[in-house]
């Protein structure tokens, strides 16, 4: 009977590699995310003034305060935010179809014009939608042609013309992970669909759109989440009255150097994404994605 060789320990040999390759990241995942969340977290429970200076004290009252003050902005994120990540489903889910599927050698040309604003900057890519949507623009011209605008409407300085700015910019957000999602569908599965007497619409709500849901989740997680704290689209395509909480945060850090209700708005935005993103995941059952 041949002895049993020695317990090797848990780091012994090579065992410690695995460890080795993760603590990189996981020191920047520490020194990057988890120290400015704690740090937040903390200043949102300061109070005082830049003048005489802030202090912890546990002040739990800096998110009641905030919550009160600035709900008409915290629930005008949510719903800016979901509409534009609405729109950009239905806009983008038939690009990406039509890329996966009909582009055929011109596959790659399209990905690339749909990444191509990605080479100019979210500022200038915004700037242009307040030229293009000017009240002397075409676009304004054309509604107002066609009687969807009254004789001196505007699109510029209303709710409209922030949503259209912030589903534009986070198009390619939604395309990309669409696409993915359908490029590697199986089109096998599609055939026996309709080798089964299932007409098209009905093969592409049976089949094709539950595969790609994934990419759906996916999708609409990149632009639902950055959108909900975007403040750029309001201040050059808006006004004051269609502020978001981005846009309150940024007034309460940089203008009135108010640190612990910018901070309270902040950590309070961030779970609240955190708590609609857990139960959309969970309701569209694709948990795997988080």
């Amino acid at each position: 009977m041949s002895p049993v060789p020695p317990r090797r320990g848990l780091l012994s040999g090579t065992a410690w590699m695995p460890y080795a390759l993760l603590l990189p990241g996981l020191l920047w995942l520490g020194l990057f995310f988890v120290t400015p969340i704690l740090t937040l977290l903390s200043t949102s429970l300061q109070e005082g003034s830049i003048s005489t200076g802030y202090r912890f004290t546990w002040r739990f009252a800096n998110y009641t305060n905030a919550f009160s003050d600035y709900q008409a902005q915290f629930g005008r994120s949510i719903l800016y935010a979901g509409l534009a990540t609405l729109l950009a489903l239905v806009i983008c889910y038939p690009l990406a179809y039509f890329i996966a599927f009909r582009a055929g050698r011109y596959k790659n040309l399209m990905l690339l014009i749909v990444v191509a604003p990605f080479f100019t900057s979210f500022l200038i890519r915004t700037l242009s939608w307040k030229i293009i949507l000017a009240d002397s623009g075409w676009v304004v011209g054309m509604f107002q042609t066609l009687g969807l605008l009254p004789p001196g409407g505007r699109l510029l300085a209303t709710s409209f013309a922030v949503v259209a700015g912030i589903t534009y910019n986070f198009l390619p957000f939604m395309t990309l992970p669409l696409y993915t999602s359908l490029e590697r569908l199986d089109a096998s599965l599609i055939e026996a669909a309709g080798d089964l007497y299932a007409g098209p619409v009905t093969a592409f709500f049976k089949v094709t759109f539950p595969l790609s849901m994934p990419g759906v989740v996916a999708g609409t997680l990149l632009t639902f989440i950055p959108a909900a704290g975007d403040y750029i689209n309001v201040r050059f395509l808006g006004t004051p009255s269609q502020s978001m909480l981005g846009n309150v945060i940024d007034s309460r850090f940089l203008a009135v150097l108010d640190y612990p209700t910018a901070a309270a708005l902040s950590i309070t935005l961030m779970f609240t994404i955190l708590v609609l993103v857990g139960l959309y995941v969970r309701r569209a059952g694709t948990e795997d994605l988080v």
